[in-house]
């Protein structure tokens, strides 16, 4: 295992500035994962600590030794790419110590290697077949046992789940969680799949524009997004974003809304700007049987059942809102209905942010 650490880290290509200085220290047997849109720098970052990318200023740092300078194999890291790029002339076996055996490993010591791997993966059983003969799964796991046979000290992972279907997807997850749990090897993981790095890692990190916008654990950043870009990021379905006026008096702050409903918030920054962005998250959202007391008024556009939940589309003036609904209310096309939410679950952001 190794710790990672990145000082001042930057990376452009020509005049185009793909990453702007970024601080981040990954401890030893921690599984970070790095999110965000495409183009926010995720995969130039992962490639840059695995010395496939040169940075342009600043430091990669394993174990407090700087590896700027450092081949791939050199820094002993391990990648597992989104294509499983097997051999399709050899067997699992093979595949799996194929890295071995260009190393010059001796022929028993990569049997043993390699077999104890499959059977770390589940694989114990497949070891005589060739990829053609593997589901997308099995052959992601032989992917990954390439990677564990060289006992790496820091796993790299590029989007490896991108090309499976969303049942395998979720097993996949499982795997690799698993596989982390036995190998406790430092592992950073890119994705732009918020629930997979939500499932799956220790810490996340927030990529937009090259720039880290929040770095935190899963439950972290759902409660307490340092702005809305994060806040609309994580979570799903994705946060509501709804635009209000703060109004202060009597010791307590409201948010009005352009069709005069008011919401009582909780404690808001004094510096806070009176026009605002709220931030509601579906599922913190309920419908009330009539008008109460702290309800946005609202009108049923569209109802979306999914089985446990109703996703309702509600029209709160010119806005929409969507809600999740598990009391799978009967709602009828433009029924006027009132929405509920608990001041401490109410976020707010500047409206300019």
């Amino acid at each position: 295992m190794a710790r990672v650490e990145l000082a001042n880290l930057s990376k452009s290509f020509g005049a185009v500035s793909v990453l702007q200085n970024l601080n981040l220290v990954v401890e030893e047997g921690e599984f970070v994962a790095l999110v965000g849109p495409s183009g926010c720098g995720k995969s130039t970052l992962l490639r840059v600590i695995a010395g496939l990318d040169e940075a342009t200023r600043g430091e990669v740092v394993m174990d407090d030794e700087i590896v700027n300078d450092l081949s791939p194999r050199e820094r002993n890291i391990a990648m597992v790419f989104q294509s499983y790029a097997l051999y399709p002339h050899m067997t699992v076996e093979e595949n799996i110590g194929f890295n071995l055996r260009i190393s010059g490993v001796p022929k028993s010591e990569i049997k043993t290697r390699a077999r104890a791997a499959a059977e770390t993966l589940g694989l114990s059983n497949l070891l005589d077949r060739k990829p053609s003969q593997l589901s997308g799964g099995q052959r992601q796991r032989v992917a990954m046992g390439r990677a564990i046979v060289r006992d790496p000290d820091v796993f790299l992972f590029d989007e490896p789940l991108s090309n499976l279907d969303a049942k395998l997807r979720a097993e996949m997850r499982d795997e690799i969680k698993r596989l982390h749990k036995k190998v406790k090897t430092t592992a950073i993981y890119v994705t732009h799949d918020q629930v997979e790095a939500m499932t799956l890692a220790d810490r996340i990190v927030i990529l937009q524009g090259g720039v880290i916008q929040q770095i935190g654990t899963p439950s972290d950043l759902y409660q307490n997004p340092a702005n809305a870009f994060v806040a609309g990021f994580i979570g799903s379905p994705a946060m509501n974003f709804v635009d209000a006026k703060l109004e202060r008096k009597g010791g307590r702050t409201e948010a009005v809304f352009e069709n005069a409903a008011r919401l009582v918030l909780g404690d808001v920054p004094q510096d806070m700007p009176a026009d605002v962005k709220l931030g509601l998250r579906p599922e913190h959202l309920a419908l009330a049987t009539s008008e109460v007391e702290n309800a946005i008024a609202g009108t049923v556009e569209l109802v979306e059942p999914t089985g446990a939940v109703n996703h309702l589309k509600i029209a709160v003036g010119s806005q929409e809102l969507t809600v999740l609904d598990d009391t799978l209310a009967e709602l009828a096309d433009q029924e006027a209905v009132h929405l509920t939410i608990a001041a401490d679950k109410i976020h707010v952001f500047p409206k300019k942010a």
